[in-house]
């Protein structure tokens, strides 16, 4: 039973082990950084003191013994006495074997996270007993949690010279190995528009903008599976337009190329059902999850996002259709302040996620008044806060549906009109209706032969 006088949970004797390793063999100081132990996992100040200078000569390379140890306690303002001396000596002669070392450096990290989980449920308590908003407090409960379950260790602000020491090892990395560059990104899986973007980055919001029947929800879907079938990364949509089945359906057109109108009336003969089996047995290992929500408010879908991805342990991109059917909880009687809150939300989701999020957003009416009919960010319905928050903002434009007689038929130009990562420029693609497919110029002109 649990007592008002209840120490919080600890265990002195496996921090002193942890200590004593690290001061017998300095190589084991990798495993515990594995472990994540930080200085304030000790629940004993002095031991969280010594950790701290033993990490310290760990990441200037110097070596781990008493004499090194106590001229960084001295250096830090932590050598208060000579008792301090005596003790490291006392822990250096604690053990004789590194052999269990993983068990006890476990032993403190989880003791470390219970005293966490215990400062969060009193911060839950207290948000409670103030009476605050209980969206908010729902927020932030998941908000905290989720933190815990990532075992994420804030840090403060960091001067340019404690981030460009971690930045080094990376730096090497790329240049020893160029491959482990783009592993972390996902490709739309069309060349000109991956050369400007660069591809989409964990922590970035990519808005794709455009009139109705422009074929933005199809241009989704088809870098959806590009990104979950060719490059075997994990993609969540959220459409609040369609349903789970429509959306199946067109994912099925495109990947099985059996035209829409034979799924959408169930006019299939033996061979498009042999087509379509081909693809289903592809589509069915494929990391895709699927979510048709009408109504769904950022909180939510925080929420939902952040149990798929400790659920499935990967999430590579997530993708909204559309941005202006999201709802807030602060501003529903001013549409455009909601609409600027949503923005922000979803890049410090993203952020918070490290997953690229591409959201489908409406433009307003103003294009079709203009005699240049292609889009600008100007258009971006209801809130200008949507491309100031956005790394990238793509916008669709089919010269077709304002002119019937263009030379261009099935063409769509993807308008880059904002690239954090490079410049602004226009990519023309080929809309094959029938399957919902965009291909490129030159995958379109194989594609009458049969090769593509």
């Amino acid at each position: 039973m649990v007592t008002e006088y209840a120490l919080p949970p600890h265990n002195l004797e496996a921090e002193k082990w942890v200590i004593s390793w690290a001061l017998l063999d300095s190589e084991t100081v990798w495993i515990f950084e594995w472990d994540g132990i930080v200085p304030d996992d000790f629940y004993q100040k002095e031991h969280g003191k010594i950790y701290k200078a033993i990490a310290q000569l760990w990441d200037a390379k110097r070596t781990i013994d008493v004499v090194t140890v106590s001229d960084q306690l001295s250096k830090n303002g932590d050598l208060e006495s000579v008792w301090w001396i005596d003790y490291l000596y006392e822990l250096s002669a604690f053990l004789i074997s590194t052999s269990s070392c993983v068990e006890y450096s476990k032993i403190v990290k989880e003791k470390s996270l219970l005293r966490q989980v215990l400062k969060v449920c009193q911060q839950i308590t207290w948000d409670a007993y103030e009476q605050k908003d209980t969206v908010e407090i729902f927020d932030q409960m998941e908000k905290r949690i989720y933190d815990l379950t990532q075992n994420q260790i804030w840090d403060g602000i960091l001067s340019i010279e404690e981030i460009l020491k971690n930045r080094v090892d990376d730096y090497l990395d790329i240049v020893d190995h160029p491959e482990n560059f783009n592993a972390n990104k996902v490709n739309s899986g069309y060349t000109k528009i991956d050369e400007m973007l660069t591809g989409f980055k964990p922590g970035e919001l990519i808005i794709l903008a455009a009139r109705p029947s422009m074929w933005k929800t199809a241009f989704a879907l088809n870098v959806l599976t590009n990104i979950a079938l060719e490059q075997k990364k994990s993609v969540a949509m959220l459409s609040l337009e369609m349903s789970k089945e429509s959306i199946v359906d067109r994912i099925m057109s495109e990947v099985s190329w059996v035209p829409m109108y034979k799924i959408s009336k169930w006019n299939l003969d033996n061979a498009d059902f042999a087509q379509m089996w081909e693809a289903m047995e592809k589509l069915s290992t494929a990391n895709i999850y699927l979510d048709d929500k009408a109504w769904i408010t950022v909180s939510v879908l925080k929420s939902k996002l952040r149990k798929l991805k400790i659920e499935k342990n990967q999430l590579d991109l997530v993708i909204i259709d559309y941005l202006q059917l999201m709802h807030s909880t602060v501003y529903q009687n001013n549409r455009v302040q909601e609409i600027s809150e949503i923005s922000r939300w979803l890049k410090e989701l993203a952020k918070e996620l490290k997953v690229p999020i591409l959201a489908l957003s409406q433009l307003s009416r103003a294009v079709e008044s203009r005699v240049d009919k292609k889009p600008q960010l100007s258009d971006l319905r209801e809130s200008g806060s949507i491309e100031q928050d956005a790394d990238a903002v793509l916008m669709l434009h089919r010269e077709e549906y304002y002119d019937p007689d263009t030379d261009r038929k099935w063409a769509t130009d993807v308008c880059i009109r904002k690239n954090r990562n490079w410049a602004v420029w226009e990519v023309e693609l080929h809309f094959e209706k029938e399957i919902m497919k965009f291909v490129e110029t030159s995958k379109k002109e194989k594609s009458h032969d049969d090769t593509y």
